[in-house]
């Protein structure tokens, strides 16, 4: 909009005749459609509210990035249309205020919010609008009036993301530097143990019948608690010290139902459902056999604990241009948005005797391969786990004749 237009339309209504009036609607027109062009071409998301925090417009930037559509958003207070954003707080100042949030919904993604009051300057008393104005003692000399905010939102999770890689990396590069450590401090008591049970035992058969079932059941309780500690130290340095995997061409299928058939005995007992879609046209992938079927264990076991008694397990295969899709869809509890964002970290656990190492392990070696894992959930609504793992190198793609430029 040109520099004064406004002000100049101001100081001529009083001199502006019905026939002029139409023109300037249509002059006013042009400038909003020119305005809103350019806001839609600017890659921020930009949201202005009145007042009382109702939406008054938003780009197309701002839609994408929480999901709203224009003609439902105008006129509907913000916090209603954002779940969990606390508009109060972040409205309160009478500056600018910047904040970074996490949201959820339609994508996972870290956003930082530039809050800026708008406000609007009375004009001095006894001016006028045009020449038939009427003085207003309202209109102070320097008053101003806050009329709502504008919002300007930028998507960071990139830089977010690498900030938390470059953590995770020193955190994981510290526990490498102990897990050596760990290893012969634990794993040699441990064999030490194991092998004196195993001396306790040859004496206890030689005592008599009410004895010996008493001490067996303390070397049974002794023997379990050995290796679960074992279980730990293990998962522990698979967790922090991936062997780099041996590649050969797999059937992804065949290792996602020899997976489900180890647990049978376990699916029967708990009355749950597994339902296979496996898609049969899918193309051999370069990945090392045992490590998959680990990450799938890993994956099973936890759906399983999660679900109660007649639940029911989706194991679905597909693939899109260069990559094939594993997706595990599970009927349990969920997680809560904290929990699914503390879901990677090291020994983060939801079960009372659960490790925090499975999904960590689950992480590793899917980006060993190369590939990606992504978790949806909500609380209460059961759990979602895709794996992607390439089978296509794509790093350029070939244009047809007709589509060159040159002459």
């Amino acid at each position: 909009m040109k520099a004064g237009f406004l002000e100049k339309l101001i100081e001529r209504l009083g001199r502006i005749g019905p026939e002029e009036v139409q023109n300037y609607f249509l002059r006013l027109a042009q400038e909003k459609g020119f305005l809103e062009t350019v806001f839609n071409a600017i890659q921020e998301g930009i949201i202005v509210t009145d007042a009382k925090g109702r939406i008054t417009y938003l780009n197309d930037a701002a839609g994408e990035l929480f999901g709203l559509a224009s003609s439902d958003a105008i006129g509907k207070r913000l916090d209603e249309r954002v779940r969990g954003l606390d508009w109060e707080s972040l409205a309160q100042s009478e500056g600018p205020v910047t904040r970074d949030m996490e949201i959820f919904y339609p994508a996972n993604r870290f956003i930082n919010f530039y809050i800026v009051p708008l406000l609007i300057g009375h004009r001095e008393a006894g001016d006028k609008i045009g020449k038939d104005a009427v003085r207003d003692e309202s209109f102070r000399d320097g008053a101003t009036e806050q009329v709502g905010h504008a919002v300007i939102l930028r998507d960071i999770t990139e830089s977010r993301r690498s900030a938390q890689e470059t953590i995770e990396s020193e955190r994981l590069n510290a526990l490498t530097l102990l897990a050596a450590g760990v290893a012969h401090e634990i794993g040699n008591p441990l064999n030490s143990l194991h092998i004196h049970l195993q001396l306790m035992e040859r004496k206890v058969r030689e005592l008599d019948d009410n004895a010996r079932a008493e001490l067996q059941d303390s070397i049974n309780v002794a023997r379990s608690e050995i290796a679960r500690l074992d279980s730990i130290v293990t998962q522990f340095l698979r967790a922090i010290r991936p062997s780099r995997p041996q590649l050969h061409p797999e059937n992804i299928n065949a290792i996602v139902e020899e997976t489900v058939r180890f647990f049978a005995p376990e699916i029967q007992e708990r009355d749950v459902v597994v339902e296979q879609e496996l898609r049969s046209d899918l193309p051999p992938l370069q990945i090392d056999r045992g490590q998959m079927k680990q990450a799938f264990y890993n994956v099973i076991k936890n759906s399983l604990e999660a679900m109660k008694r007649r639940g029911i397990l989706r194991i679905h295969t597909d693939m899109n241009d260069t990559q094939v899709l594993i997706s595990f869809v599970d009927t349990g509890g969920g997680m809560s948005a904290e929990d699914l964002s503390r879901v990677f970290e090291p020994y983060f656990t939801t079960k009372p005797s659960g490790t925090g190492l499975g999904l960590l392990i689950v992480r590793r070696i899917v980006r060993e391969h190369g590939g990606e894992l992504s978790i949806e959930s909500s609380e209460g609504k059961g759990l979602t786990l895709t794996i992607r793992l390439p089978y296509i190198d794509k790093r350029v793609r070939m244009l047809e004749a007709g589509d060159s430029q040159e002459e």
